[in-house]
């Protein structure tokens, strides 16, 4: 349904997106994960036509951005992460000032907004302010905008954006209804919205694709590899590194974050290793504090932090 080549887009001398290659799928959720900068809003911006590409193409259902992109944009409906909206207009004003825009026909009009209020549950808000919503029910209302034209395609950037847990679940819980009939294109830096709601998973870091596909096959591609999390105070780097990368059964140790006076690394172990009791007893040899120590294996929150270490 929608296919993404060699995708590209530059800020002057910047590459903020490199050569990206996508192609998705009708009635397919698929969840654009990055750290913050990682190019997943220049991405949307250019596959919704707010952004033209430095070099690469974008076809949506045969339709080419560059020669076609009012037909494109016919069939999306798109949420950035600042809701576009008229905080001083009440949210049934709103949407019926919308639906005009989109020339909703007069007759079909009250429907569509009644089940907008149904599908994103801002029936008992149509009459206040939008000003005066919570951050929840303005992208509710946020949802309704993008989906007044009942679109094929759904793009939400970063759709919980500030919300409090029970909003996004409850947010969470409309996608994942929507989806069933739609093709949705989310982006997103919190792992478990990802998880629970999509599909498929592209993992963006530095404007590249670094991983593509479902939650399992990325965590049957990284295997079963395990590593030990530690946190020391009154230790360093270096003298860390020297003291355990002889141990047996350790492949390499990476700085995970260095604050407030503690260092937490990452040590990862070989297939079958399980060098603990040796880690134990060289940290028995030397003043440092241990604030954490456990093992882990492969999750979808390690493997991301994995292929996206080098941006922190």
């Amino acid at each position: 349904m929608i296919q993404v080549e060699n995708l590209t887009k530059y800020y002057q001398n910047i590459c903020a997106v490199d050569q990206i290659n996508i192609e998705i799928q009708k009635g397919e959720i698929l969840g654009l994960l990055g750290p913050n900068g990682a190019g997943k809003t220049t991405t949307l911006r250019m596959l919704t036509g707010f952004l033209q590409p430095t070099a690469g193409s974008i076809v949506v259902k045969d339709y080419n951005i560059d020669e076609q992109p009012l037909e494109i944009k016919r069939i999306m409906g798109y949420l950035p992460e600042s809701a576009p909206l008229y905080h001083d207009m009440l949210v049934f004003d709103y949407l019926n000032y919308v639906a005009d825009v989109r020339q909703i026909g007069r007759s079909h009009k009250p429907d569509r907004i009644r089940e907008l209020g149904d599908l994103c549950g801002i029936n008992d808000v149509m009459h206040q302010p939008i000003g005066e919503l919570s951050k929840g029910y303005k992208q509710r209302v946020g949802l309704a905008h993008a989906m007044m034209t009942d679109p094929e395609i759904l793009i939400l950037d970063e759709p919980t954006s500030g919300l409090d847990p029970n909003q996004i679940v409850e947010i969470r819980q409309i996608i994942k209804q929507i989806g069933r009939e739609k093709t949705i294109i989310l982006s997103t830096h919190i792992l478990s919205e990802a998880e629970a709601t999509c599909d498929r998973i592209v993992i963006i870091n530095r404007g590249k694709i670094v991983a593509d596909g479902s939650t399992e096959s990325l965590k049957a591609s990284a295997g079963s590899k395990k590593f030990i999390q530690l946190t020391l105070q009154k230790a360093d780097l270096k003298t860390v590194d020297a003291a355990l990368s002889p141990i047996d059964g350790i492949a390499a140790i990476q700085r995970i974050d260095e604050s407030d006076g503690a260092l937490e690394v990452r040590i990862d172990c070989l297939a079958a290793a399980d060098p603990r009791a040796e880690i134990y007893q060289k940290i028995k040899q030397t003043d440092w504090v241990v604030l954490d120590f456990h093992q882990e294996t492969q999750n979808l929150e390690t493997i991301f932090r994995e292929l996206t270490l080098e941006s922190e």
